[in-house]
């Protein structure tokens, strides 16, 4: 049962992100979506408002939807068009919140590793992140295409999620990370962005 309490709560614990991935300005063009489970049984997580400035808070920046990513009650407010993303992430992982960012950095090794299908980074101390902590471990992180068709954007996505994995790469689209509470997705997040940024620049100096 939803309670305004939990839905509050959650809230609160959203904005929060929200308002540090702006800063990092992680949400060009009001790309970028957002969500929080409310519930595990029956399904309701808060999610992104379609078309929204997310470098501003407003009490129409989330909204409640439903396990088929349907607002739970009536208004003008549209849930963010990829709400089946982070749908599909709560079916398949016990995540507790999940984010979708575009960046330079993470469009550029969606492309530069498409063809292999993922990127996997070694020796690299942020895979500590991700409770990687083996001398030889190594953190993968899947790459699928960018079906215009956001259900069969969903459903690769879905099908790349395995255990050990965090987080999707969509080709040219952005990543989208999860993690069990805001507080290990917002982690995840910035531990990928920086392994990105550090792959590109190593990518330049070779050349």
């Amino acid at each position: 049962m939803t309670t305004a309490v939990d839905v509050s709560q959650r809230w609160d614990e959203l904005a929060a992100v929200k308002d540090e991935l702006a800063e990092r300005d992680w949400f060009p063009g009001t790309s970028g979506n957002l969500s929080i489970k409310v519930t595990a049984v029956p399904l309701t997580f808060l999610v992104t408002a379609s078309g929204k400035d997310k470098r501003k808070r407003t009490p129409e920046d989330f909204l409640l939807v439903d396990k088929d990513s349907r607002p739970v009650e009536p208004g003008a407010l549209k849930p963010s068009a990829e709400t089946v993303l982070h749908q599909k992430i709560y079916e398949k992982t016990q995540a507790g919140c999940s984010l979708h960012v575009h960046t330079v950095d993470n469009n550029l090794i969606s492309d530069l590793y498409f063809e292999e299908g993922e990127i996997t980074f070694k020796h690299q101390e942020l895979i500590k992140a991700f409770q990687i902590w083996e001398e030889d471990g190594e953190l993968k992180v899947p790459i699928v295409e960018n079906h215009a068709d956001l259900d069969k954007l969903a459903d690769a996505v879905a099908e790349r999620i395995e255990p050990g994995v965090h987080g999707v790469l969509i080709r040219n689209h952005g990543i989208t990370a999860w993690g069990r509470d805001a507080f290990e997705a917002k982690k995840h997040l910035e531990a990928f962005e920086f392994l990105f940024s550090y792959q590109v620049k190593r990518e330049l100096l070779r050349r």
